[in-house]
């Protein structure tokens, strides 16, 4: 087993916690992506996990190891850097093989398992060449080779994909996940790309400020996030999040001016009890979950068209309702003809409502 289990973990800098009391379990072959903003913690939190950052508190399994304070060498762990930190001087076989060079495996077997991963991989051809003479690509396939040459536990991979274009990006993700799912090996992948995160993993954890504010499958976690923080985080783009105020006479949310009905809504009796406390609320609605009109429509927010996006097979219409931009999605391969005045009516059955300070109440 090879799972690996996070118990309080923390890590501060002087009086700055860059990682503050984390706890994760993540199960035997998973693909495991940490996802957030710069500086909430999560390479520091992969970094510990890889022994490279000694924690400040808390404990670190592997399996039924703790590993808290044994050495990088000692954990038998793989990690793949976003640089991908490949030696210049030396040809692809000594680069993918130098952790076996290291633990003193013979020179016959090293190269047959070099072999073997850069065959894997589709590198095979260019054992002979040296960084400088590979593509991008190349060079993170070959990073990738040295992890796995050495047939580690834990696979640790830290925004490998960022230094790449974007086709070269779409092309690394599939690559990764079959890879993954072939070798069956525990990962956990640092990333600050939400669509990444989105495509690779079977759980991602949101950090923070130092600490997991959600966590869960990637859809799960897209479908339902708990606070405005995740909710604008995660989605490209995010939730729309627009502050509004509960009239509960009315049963109605008002927001910018406008009177949107609840009758209907799902959670209307947690809207009361928060109510009780505070009248005011942050309405969020994905754009996808926005219905556009030309016309007055039920059930509607009014504003000006401020630009159209054709993305290809689908469109994006950013709507300015008072100054604040609100993304409209459309599911069409037609240029939308949408200008000057428009009406916006959400799907009632996906909007969530929260707490001004960001907690999820229905």
């Amino acid at each position: 087993m090879s799972g690996i289990q996070l118990d309080r973990l923390s890590k501060h800098f002087g009086s700055v916690a860059a990682v503050d009391e984390v706890t994760l379990q993540i199960q035997d072959g998973e693909f495991f992506a940490l996802l957030g903003p710069s500086g909430c913690g999560k390479t520091t939190t992969l970094r510990m996990i890889a022994g490279l950052e000694k924690a400040t508190a808390g404990t670190i399994k592997i399996g039924d190891r703790d590993v808290t304070t044994l050495a990088p060498r000692e954990r038998d762990i793989a990690m793949v850097f976003q640089d991908y930190a490949l030696y210049p001087h030396m040809n692809l076989l000594d680069n993918i093989g130098y952790p076996l060079k290291v633990r003193g495996i013979p020179r016959a077997e090293l190269q047959q398992r070099v072999t073997e991963a850069a065959q894997s991989l589709g590198i095979d051809h260019l054992l002979n060449r040296r960084p400088a003479q590979l593509s991008g690509g190349q060079q993170q396939r070959a990073a990738v080779a040295r992890a796995i040459v050495h047939h580690a536990q834990v696979f640790l991979f830290d925004e490998p994909l960022s230094n790449l274009d974007a086709k070269l990006r779409v092309e690394a993700r599939g690559f990764l996940k079959h890879l993954q799912r072939q070798v069956g090996v525990t990962t956990v992948y640092v990333t600050h790309d939400q669509a990444e995160a989105m495509a690779l993993a079977d759980h991602i954890a949101i950090m923070e400020q130092g600490k997991v504010v959600q966590m869960g499958p990637p859809l799960e976690v897209y479908h339902r996030p708990r606070t405005t923080f995740v909710a604008s985080f995660l989605g490209s783009p995010p939730m729309n999040l627009l502050r509004g105020q509960l009239d509960l006479a009315a049963r109605q949310v008002r927001v910018n001016n406008a009177a949107i009905s609840l009758e209907q809504f799902r959670g209307w009796d947690r809207l009361v009890e928060h109510a009780q406390q505070n009248v005011n609320v942050v309405m969020g609605i994905r754009p996808e979950h926005l219905t556009i009109a030309q016309h007055e429509i039920p059930q509607s927010l009014t504003g000006e068209v401020y630009a159209i996006q054709p993305l290809g097979a689908e469109s994006l219409v950013i709507v300015q309702i008072k100054g604040e931009p609100v993304s409209v999605r459309l599911f069409t391969d037609d240029t939308p003809q949408f200008s000057g005045r428009v009406w916006l009516a959400p799907d009632l059955q996906r909007v969530f409502f929260y707490h001004p300070d960001g907690e999820l109440i229905a």
